[in-house]
């Protein structure tokens, strides 16, 4: 008999309580005892949900016992950043001031999905305030911690949603990605990740911070467990009006169809520079691996990253101005320093930067005619120390927090779907991402790939500590 274990991929922990080798019971008392174990110097979790998740396992058991089919995530934990609504808990979002709100009334779409194919939630999990961040460092929770090396950053905004499933502690997480807060965290503490097609998965229920970058994904330890979260999440949900009108794409399946027919090309240009030696072998790794033999450019790709940080800053911004005029000093410093420039942007300049936008969503979807796959890096870096405030890239020295998502900022600017790939170089204890980026509505294909480089040994996830 196989012993309960959240250090399990969510797959294994899936077929194991199928099998009848332990119990949901048994498998949130492994978690419980993790977290308390290992939480305590990771900073990951800000709640947890032990009664319901007690109750939910308590259910599922008896389900089971019933023989009736408890859904392809029965038996696997997953946990949510703190700005996804968990009923009967404070949305934090990461801020001081959300303290003062009432508890959320219902659970956030995702949620609410991933408990109804047999996923039961253990709790939310630390993050940049107001996911505005890529570091991990909450001014007001403290950082949440590399479970790789604790001296060093998890990444944000989805900080504790990265230590919490590199750490065992749980088989999946949810998080969200505006300008790379899945990518980023993925890259840095060695998980895959998901960042769907912007408009795909339901934000219903999480707390926004740039309605038109938006994305909620899941990060988990294999490319497949990723693949079961992102099926059972997709449905259409009226409550998110931006949500696209498309019919649910199943990809678990699909798989076992690997590399076949699939032309893969490197980014070149912008995405070939400006970064530490090492993260241009990461992605040579990759290429090789999937014999990529040639490259592409995508065009103008520095004004992507200017023009989504422009808008990202202004419609920030716009969502804040009631709690700045208000509550300024509960803010961190840093937060609200980059929110007071955002409101202070002239209008002129966002109406260029989404006429830029169209013009570059066009220009690169095209490119998916000559190609399926495109691999670029993810961070132009391993994780920086936690308090860390510069770096020298290229013998460049710049800012840490604003420049960590260099590689993933021009691909949030227009909503392509991502996968994020951890690998490994010999002596190193700390990963280095790889983005597997597909055409829109594609996440198909960036699964396919992340799942061959899993098979292959070049991209894995190992549990930390």
């Amino acid at each position: 008999m196989t012993a309960a274990s959240p250090t399990m991929t969510a797959a294994e922990a899936a077929a194991g309580f199928k099998a009848g080798s332990f119990t949901a019971a048994e498998m949130v008392e492994a978690s419980l005892a993790r977290i308390a174990a290992h939480d305590p110097s990771l900073g990951a979790f800000t709640c947890v949900t032990a009664e319901r998740a007690r109750a939910q396992a308590t259910a599922l058991d008896a389900r089971h016992a019933r023989g009736e089919d408890c859904g392809p995530l029965a038996g696997a934990l997953f946990a949510v950043k703190n700005l996804y609504d968990i009923a009967g808990e404070i949305t934090l979002a990461g801020s001081r001031i959300n303290r003062d709100h009432p508890p959320a009334k219902a659970d956030a779409t995702l949620v609410a999905n991933l408990e109804a194919q047999g996923a039961i939630l253990m709790g939310a999990l630390n993050m940049g305030e107001y996911a505005y961040d890529f570091t991990g460092e909450n001014a007001h929770y403290g950082p949440s911690r590399n479970p790789h090396d604790p001296a060093h950053m998890t990444g944000g905004s989805s900080g504790g949603s990265g230590a919490a499933a590199a750490a065992g502690l749980v088989h999946l997480t949810l998080g969200s990605d505006t300008n790379g807060s899945i990518r980023v965290p993925s890259s840095f503490c060695g998980l895959f990740g998901l960042k769907p097609t912007y408009g795909r998965l339901s934000r219903a229920g999480s707390f926004p911070f740039v309605s038109s970058f938006d994305h909620l994904g899941p990060m988990g330890r294999s490319a497949l467990d990723l693949a079961l979260a992102y099926d059972a999440m997709q449905g259409e949900d009226a409550r998110d009006p931006m949500q696209a009108k498309k019919p649910a794409q199943a990809t678990t399946a699909s798989l076992d169809d690997g590399l076949k027919g699939l032309r893969i090309a490197r980014a070149g240009g912008y995405f070939a520079r400006g970064a530490g030696r090492y993260v241009f072998d990461a992605v040579d790794m990759v290429a090789h691996a999937l014999g990529a033999m040639h490259s592409v450019e995508l065009p103008e790709a520095h004004r992507a990253r200017a023009a989504g940080y422009l808008v990202t800053m202004v419609e920030g911004a716009s969502l804040h101005l009631d709690r700045l005029r208000t509550r300024a000093m509960d803010y961190d410093p840093d937060v609200r320093d980059r929110l007071i420039a955002g409101a202070m942007v002239p209008g002129a300049w966002v109406v260029q930067a989404q006429k830029f936008r169209r013009w570059f969503h066009d220009a690169v979807v095209k490119l998916f005619d000559e190609v399926d796959v495109i691999i670029a890096p993810a961070t132009p870096c391993r994780a920086p120390l936690i308090g860390q405030k510069n770096m020298v890239l290229d013998g460049v020295e710049m800012m840490i927090r604003p420049n960590l998502g260099v590689f993933t900022q021009p691909i949030s600017f227009i909503g392509l779907p991502v996968v994020t790939v951890p690998t490994w170089t010999d002596g190193e204890r700390l990963p280095m991402g790889v983005q597997i980026i597909t055409a829109p509505w594609r996440e198909d294909l960036a699964l396919r790939v992340a799942d061959d480089l899993a098979r292959k040994g070049v991209a894995r996830s190992p549990v930390a500590g």
